[in-house]
């Protein structure tokens, strides 16, 4: 895709109103809609959410801005020290955070694991976890490397769901015990 080409989808993108109940993410040039999440997904951000202590901003459903990336993803929560939250503006811009989190859906399971790793870690964005209730555990991702397609994480560890996740860039150990699990979904093969 033609810098021109990037420059008209994001314009397209900024002015663009998914249908009530969807939400729209820009991925590397392509327009990716999902439906509303369920309600196991928003209790485990909320519940994580909750544990982050109050002096991190923590904020759910921003729009982020990728460096060098045709993608505008929209987490379901992004951590940065309050004092480098910026008083306005719709796009996060990445060099100011420290983690991204994501839920794992039915429908997200290949943009979660590949997608926005990739995209994430060619952010330079330092943490990115992904909580997945389909298979009950968390996926750690730290030490981001590389740039475009090719970038991605160096350090990767799977914690099943009732043990603590080491959140070393934000202080604390974040308690998995109470986080949900979605019933009659098929499991899949990532990470």
């Amino acid at each position: 895709m033609t810098a021109v080409d990037e420059r008209r989808m994001t314009q397209f993108f900024e002015g663009f109103e998914p249908p009530e109940g969807a939400k729209a993410e820009l991925l590397r040039g392509v327009l990716v809609m999902m439906s509303s999440p369920d309600i196991v997904h928003n209790w485990i951000v909320a519940d994580v959410q909750d544990q982050i202590p109050r002096r991190w901003a923590r904020l759910q459903t921003q729009d982020v801005d990728i460096v060098g990336e045709a993608s505008e993803p929209v987490p379901d929560l992004v951590v940065l020290p309050k004092d480098s939250l910026p008083s306005s503006g719709r796009l996060m811009p990445c060099q100011l955070i420290t983690m991204v989190l994501e839920v794992v859906s039915k429908s997200s399971v290949h943009q979660d694991y590949v997608v926005k790793r990739s995209i994430y870690a060619a952010g330079g964005i330092p943490t990115y976890l992904v909580i997945d209730p389909i298979m009950a555990q968390c996926v750690l991702l730290t030490k981001p490397t590389g740039q475009g397609e090719d970038a991605d994480y160096h350090a990767q560890e799977i914690i099943k769901f009732g043990e603590p996740v080491p959140m070393d860039d934000l202080g604390l150990e974040l308690d998995t015990s109470e986080f949900g699990t979605l019933p009659d979904v098929r499991p899949h093969r990532y990470p």
